[in-house]
């Protein structure tokens, strides 16, 4: 199979590609390399055959158009998004443009693609897009997890954005009959994540000796999933998945952030101990506005209906990410020095954690 990926530079989609390459797949990798894109994460790929690369913006109809003229996919993986939340806050046109119509235009270069293949090739067509389970909004303490079928009631810009596009993907479906797929997922966490995110912010900032700043009082609680058990799902579900569904994807693995920051500082205690434990560094700052309390998914459609499950605990996955994080210091640092002089757009600097 022929696998078009859009965002396949950054940090899901390159656990996508790496995932799909490795299975045997041909791979046409969309990506506009933003400030968070790593295309060092599929360096091992340059010349191979199976592998091509398309710089361009989602947004751009001629470039897309011409990417699915020239490659011939049989497949999408749609994963090209802005995705931080505080970033959505700061800058939430950003998502808009991203997000909604970069969406609305990969659907329509899908679609004047498709309708233009062969009888024998449409019937096999997939277009999958991968979204969030924010737009679900938050959920109570007790209450029951996200399901296929929770009403969407996003509370944040990137949420909002993430919705729309969700939407747009849904009646490409049922108005013209584009073959889609959607999924939600929960957070992620694992190799190659850019730094402003909260488990390898963390790791970041504890190795340089800064405070870890925490939001509110650390008791937002989410669902974590490691990245390549998500790769794993995502070619699971463009294998098995249905026409027309949803899947909500999961790894059953709640936490409350300030327990993930402290086990982060527990694994480093050990690993590369400091002049004092990790956790006395912990700091608490004032909550962002709009922030969710609580996200978790329930993925028993996807275990009873396609029989997948993740591989990863977050335990070992959690130890496994920092001791990554632990033996690629060069690629971080780089990006929190960058950060540091207003290079790589990156926020390193004033970030707190979920």
């Amino acid at each position: 199979m022929k696998v078009l990926v859009t965002g396949g530079a950054g940090f899901i989609g390159g656990a996508v590609v790496r995932r799909l390459m490795r299975d045997g797949a041909s791979v046409v990798n969309v990506d506009k390399l933003t400030y968070a894109a790593t295309p060092e994460a599929l360096a091992e790929f340059d010349a191979d055959p199976r592998y091509a690369f398309v710089q361009a913006d989602i947004g751009d109809a001629a470039a897309m158009g011409a990417a699915f003229d020239r490659h011939r996919p049989e497949a999408v993986i749609h994963l090209a998004a802005e995705s931080h939340v505080d970033r959505s806050i700061d800058a939430p046109e950003t998502f808009i443009q991203t997000n909604v119509l970069g969406t609305y235009t990969i659907l329509q270069a899908a679609l004047s693609y498709h309708e233009h293949q062969p009888a024998s090739e449409r019937a096999q067509f997939r277009f999958l897009h991968v979204s969030t389970d924010e737009v679900f909004g938050a959920l109570a303490p007790n209450a029951s997890p996200f399901t296929e079928t929770t009403p969407y009631a996003p509370r944040s810009p990137y949420a909002a954005s993430k919705a729309a596009s969700d939407h747009l993907v849904k009646a490409w479906g049922e108005t013209y009959g584009l073959p889609v797929v959607l999924t939600n997922c929960t957070n992620n966490y694992g190799p190659w994540q850019f730094p402003e995110k909260l488990i390898p912010l963390m790791i970041a900032k504890a190795l340089d000796g800064q405070s870890l700043p925490v939001y509110g009082a650390g008791d937002q609680v989410r669902d974590w999933l490691h990245v390549d058990d998500h790769a794993a799902a995502l070619c699971h579900i463009l294998e098995h998945g249905r026409t027309g569904e949803t899947y909500a994807i999961g790894a059953r693995a709640e936490r409350r952030n300030i327990d993930v920051v402290r086990a982060i500082c527990g694994l480093l205690d050990r690993r590369r101990p400091g002049p004092v434990p990790y956790a006395d560094r912990i700091t608490y700052v004032a909550d962002r506005p709009g922030h969710d309390r609580r996200y978790a998914i329930d993925p028993s459609k996807l275990e009873r209906q396609l029989d997948w499950r993740p591989e990863w605990g977050f335990e070992a996955g959690l130890a496994a990410t920092v001791d990554w994080y632990l033996a690629h210091e060069t690629w971080w640092r780089a990006i929190v020095a960058h950060s540091a002089t207003g290079n790589r757009q990156g926020m390193y600097q004033r970030r707190a954690a979920e």
